[in-house]
């Protein structure tokens, strides 16, 4: 590479960009609860190191049995959000995502709710949606650093269940889901504050039990009922219907994602986990498997450490 008095050109730099060490996506990914075949509930905690391809592996227990529940977290804290056990639960646990170990009880939801959606950034966790007995359009929240009941935020645009959702450190998105019918729609509010959700766009094929996760900067949104080969994005920033991001390694009726400022993980509907770079559209890549294989139809919650609502 030509030196010029001992100064690389940038041109030079540039065209050996290929050669600089890259700096791997920091964090982990979480896994909890779900249900194999036969709705067999499962308690699990299991957890993928984003810069390492590979099986995720075994971290600790749920304080119970459960499905169709959530997830969100800060960068050291994972609460589970409502689920099924064998009747609907209200139940918020937390789990500590720098060691191992069981979950605690963290307090509880207004009701018991199945099939919701869930966000955060470093300090407040929000929980949308859900069915209570019918289809909901609550929104409630916790301080994820303490422990407590859930205190209403406002409302979704729309009651659904089964729906996507992703954050940056200010905002958070909802989309999809079941409503009476399939919903296309992605609502959008401000974290720190309390209100009801606004109108962002739509996604590009209306879908439920889809996954949501993001960078600081994009939301993804993959898979799920009717759009099983579609995974989504949108600039979280601004509001406007989604793009076409690329597909998944496997199609699927339900997954659930998690992400580090890079790299967004996918897993469910069986054991595979799959995984894209987030600022580069492109089609998923195997990344490895999940512990146990997940029914399709049923609810697994996902949290990570260095998602786009902590950075």
């Amino acid at each position: 590479m030509p030196n010029y008095n001992g100064v690389w050109s940038l041109t030079t730099q540039y065209q050996y960009a290929a050669d600089w060490p890259q700096v791997p996506p920091p964090g982990k990914a979480f896994w909890h609860g779900g249900a194999t075949s036969g709705d067999n509930r499962r308690n699990d905690i299991q957890t993928i190191t984003f810069a390492t391809l590979g099986d995720a592996t075994d971290y600790g227990d749920l304080t119970s049995t459960r499905f169709k529940l959530s997830g969100c977290s800060n960068s050291t804290r994972g609460l589970t959000i409502g689920g099924r056990e064998s009747s609907d639960v209200n139940t918020i646990d937390y789990y500590d995502l720098t060691s191992s170990g069981n979950a605690s009880d963290f307090g509880d939801l207004s009701a018991a709710v199945q099939g919701p959606s869930a966000l955060a950034n470093s300090t407040r966790g929000i929980r949308g949606g859900g069915e209570t007995g019918s289809k909901v359009n609550v929104m409630e929240y916790v301080t994820i650093s303490s422990t407590g009941n859930a205190t209403d935020f406002g409302d979704n645009t729309e009651s659904r269940m089964n729906h996507g959702s992703a954050a940056s450190s200010t905002r958070g998105l909802f989309a999809g889901g079941q409503t009476s019918g399939t919903s296309d729609v992605i609502d959008y509010i401000t974290i720190g504050s309390t209100g009801n959700s606004q109108d962002f766009g739509d996604l590009t094929v209306a879908g439920y039990h889809m996954t949501g996760c993001s960078s600081s900067t994009r939301a993804l949104f993959g898979s799920g009922t009717s759009r099983t080969s579609t995974i989504d994005f949108v600039t979280i920033a601004s509001t406007g219907n989604a793009t076409d991001f690329g597909d998944p390694s496997v199609n699927r009726t339900n997954a659930t994602g998690a992400a580090s400022t890079t790299r967004a993980v996918f897993g469910g509907s069986g054991n595979t986990i799959d995984f894209v770079n987030i600022e580069s559209a492109g089609n998923a890549t195997d990344f490895g498997d999940l512990t146990f294989s997940q029914q399709a139809s049923e609810q697994v919650g996902a949290c990570s450490t260095a998602h786009g609502g902590v950075i």
